[in-house]
């Protein structure tokens, strides 16, 4: 039976595997955050940053094997006289302009709170410049700096004016 031909934008709504992301995939990583860096949502990384920090990255990978979103999570210990679980950070989270509002976004905010719970996080924290829609519709509601691991809290840019959003896992 002949299959029929597909639309022009069936390839373009295909749902996106998710993946750990490897060294090799760095050049990909930065060239995906490029446009966020240049408008100020995301912080400039060299190559080699991605390259060595490739095992925190979930990546979004399109039917073309293109990457298609990126999110990496970084655990912080409980500080001292914290007691509990340790904590995450969401960071470094973006989509390519072509496929934002497909749902990529929801399936490596998913993906990312799976592999927290995976690793009996207790809490997830991140920063954002934008609205944080996404991060709101997967609990995650507003806090202070005070809360989230201090050496994370303590690299944050006030110029930037992020938000800190944070959520139990």
């Amino acid at each position: 039976m002949p299959r029929p031909a597909l639309e022009a934008g069936a390839l373009r709504a295909a749902a996106p595997s998710v993946r750990f992301a490897r060294a090799e995939d760095a050049g990909e990583l930065a060239a995906l955050s490029r446009p966020f860096v240049r408008a100020g949502a995301l912080r400039e990384r060299p190559v080699s940053l991605y390259a060595a920090q490739a095992a925190d990255f979930l990546v979004a990978v399109g039917p073309a094997g293109r990457l298609e979103g990126c999110v990496g999570l970084r655990v912080y210990p409980a500080g001292p006289g914290e007691g509990g679980a340790p904590a995450g950070v969401l960071y470094n989270f973006c989509v390519a302009g072509h496929r934002q509002g497909c749902g990529v976004g929801a399936v490596l905010l998913r993906s990312a709170l799976t592999r927290a719970r995976a690793r009996s996080l207790g809490a997830l924290f991140t920063a954002t410049t934008g609205g944080g829609r996404l991060f709101q519709r997967y609990g995650f509601t507003s806090t202070t700096a005070s809360l989230a691991p201090r050496a994370w809290a303590e690299s944050l840019d006030p110029r930037r004016d992020a938000r800190i959003l944070a959520r139990a896992v």
